[in-house]
This record gives structure tokens, sequence and C-alpha cells, in this order.
């Protein structure tokens, strides 16, 4: 797989393992919310099923892919939101498969609704480290054997939205873990660690031709190293990953056809170094059936040195909205 080493080596280059984040990116995010905020659950006011497939630097081997299928609803209430979320994730030797179980319980306040999330799951990490082509015949000890972990977790959310305006704020798995072997090097103060995440959206659809033309531009903050302070490893604490951020800006012709465009890019904001980075910039599409399918696809043009090896990413799209009350489509929601 030399590849993949090449592959591991521009992870060197643009951040390296230990200040990376960790849970995939997404460009379509907006239509698979429930992933990073179990607040979202039922915010469509009817049940929506969304599956997402994502290829990252795809000429590559060994690079990312990613598959996600959620799916919430409101109960007849229309007070509790309820969800479930399947993700998979693939790099290389190391696979991460994760089944969450969302309650959001949604308070009128003022012109929207204030929803207040919680969830609980499984994530298994696992490694075939087998699979890789390694020029150093006595490697280290850390590669002699084949992790498989189980990771119980718990997140939580809150999303505040309009029919016109939303916010929210989530972290998907409260709980860290370390990714190690306990009997190798257990004093070493650095080592491999699933790290909590935290995720802050918003975003706002302005009419410009009433229901003909809506402007919705959207801004999605993803970081690691917030309340690092709470860790209780010393070392672990200095660990943070730059924070990165989506703008998106997009047009809905119709009620129907989504066009959109996004920038991707990072900064840090630690320690020494205050550096930025661009990453991408998207172009997407998305059109919804008068059935109540939807299908969509996006492009990643990467803005790293990165373009010297690889196109980009893409990702692919399907999705249904129902409408219990009145057993017929309805108009999709902007968020």
């Amino acid at each position: 797989m030399k590849q993949f080493r090449l592959l591991l080596t521009l992870f060197g280059l643009f951040g390296g393992v230990a200040m990376a984040q960790q849970d995939p990116m997404f460009t379509k995010y907006m239509f698979n919310s429930l992933t990073y905020n179990p607040a979202y659950a039922g915010s469509n006011e009817h049940m929506s099923i969304g599956l997402i497939h994502r290829s990252q630097w795809f000429e590559i081997e060994g690079s990312p892919t990613t598959q996600t299928l959620t799916l919430h609803t409101p109960l007849q209430n229309n007070r509790v939101g309820l969800g479930a979320s399947l993700m998979h994730d693939r790099i290389g030797p190391t696979s991460t498969i994760g089944l969450q179980v969302a309650y959001a319980y949604r308070i009128p306040l003022g012109r929207g609704t204030l929803a207040i999330g919680l969830q609980g799951g499984i994530t298994n990490w696992r490694a075939d480290w087998s699979k890789l082509d390694l020029e150093n015949p006595n490697p280290d000890p850390a590669f002699s054997e084949t992790p498989n972990y189980w990771m119980p977790n718990f997140g939580a959310g809150v999303y505040y939205s309009t029919r016109h305006f939303f916010a929210g704020f989530g972290s998907p798995h409260l709980v860290e873990y370390d990714l190690r072997r306990q009997n190798i090097t257990p004093d070493y103060p650095l080592y491999a660690r699933q790290y909590r995440h935290y995720f802050v959206s918003t975003g706002g659809a302005i009419p410009l031709n009433g229901t003909a033309l809506i402007f919705r531009p959207m801004l999605l903050v993803k970081n690691v190293g917030w309340f690092s302070s709470l860790r209780q490893n010393e070392a672990q604490k200095k660990v943070k990953a730059p924070t990165e951020f989506d703008i998106d800006l997009s047009l809905l012709f119709f009620e129907r056809f989504w066009l959109g465009t996004a920038f991707r890019s990072s900064f840090e904001a630690f320690g020494d170094n205050k550096t930025s980075s661009y990453d991408s910039v998207d172009l997407w599409a998305s059109y919804f059936f008068t059935n109540g399918m939807r299908i969509g696809a996006s492009y990643d043009y990467p803005l790293t040195r990165l373009r010297t090896v690889t196109s980009g990413a893409f990702e692919v799209m399907l999705g249904y909205e129902f409408n219990y009350k009145t057993k017929r489509i309805v108009t999709p929601r902007y968020f």
C-alpha cells in the first residue's frame, strides 16, 4: 500500500495525527445534521430519512470513505423528537462503525422551537495493520496486534429554529477513549485517543422573490480543543486541532432545486500558533421530487498541496420526506 504511506505522509504535512479532527466531514452536512447534534431530531416536523456517501481524495489508495444513514421524526404531540443514525467510516487499515439513538424535547419559544437533545449509542473501532506495507521488518509493538474496541458513548446538544433561522450546538460523543494497548508504554504521555468534538451551526433563509427564490447562508464550526483543560492527563490537555469552519451559500428555486457553493478552511488560535489554512471550495446541488424523494451530489476542489495528488472529494445523497398528519409529502424545510 505505497499510496497509503503517501496518505500518512500527507497527514503529517497538514497537521499530523495528533492535531487532526477525527470525526468525518461532510459538504452536505445540512442533510445529516443528526450525526452532529441529537437535538435536531424531529425538527423537520415530519419523518425524514437521509443517506450520504462521501469519497475523499478518491485517487489515493486507502483514502477516507464515509457513509451515514439518518432517520428522525417528531411524535404526535410534536414536543418529542426521536431519531437514529448509523455511520461507517474507513481510512486505510482502520474502520469505524457507530449506531446512535437520539431523543429531543422540543419547547415552543417565541416564533420558533428550542430543542434539547440527548443520544446514546456504541461505536466500534478496529485496525488491521497487516494491510500496511511496513519498511521496518521489526515494527513498533503497537502494530503487532489487531485492535478492536467497542466504545459506548453518549452525546448532547441544543437546537433553536424558526421558519427562517436556526442555531445549534452539539457534541455527539462526550466520553473520550484511549485507543492503545495498556501494556505498551503505559507511562508515555501521548497516545492514540478518541477525542471529544464540538459542532456549532447557524443559518438563515432569506426570501428574494417569495417562495420562488430563497437565499440560504449557513455556517458550521468544528472544534476539538474546547474544554481540554478538563482532561486529567497534563499532556492530553495540550492536544488540540485547528478549528475548522464551513461557509455555505445556496439558492432554493421554487422550493425544489437547491444550488450551492461552500468554502472550507481552518485556523489555529492556541499557543504561539495563530495561522489559518484554506482546505477546499465546494459545489453542490440537490433536487426535491414531488413524491418526497430527495437526491443530491457535491464536489470539493482542494486548495492545499493535496491537489497535486488528488482531484478532490465527492458526495452523493438520497433522502425521503414524509408527512404523517396529512398522508402526503409537504414542502421541504429550509434546514
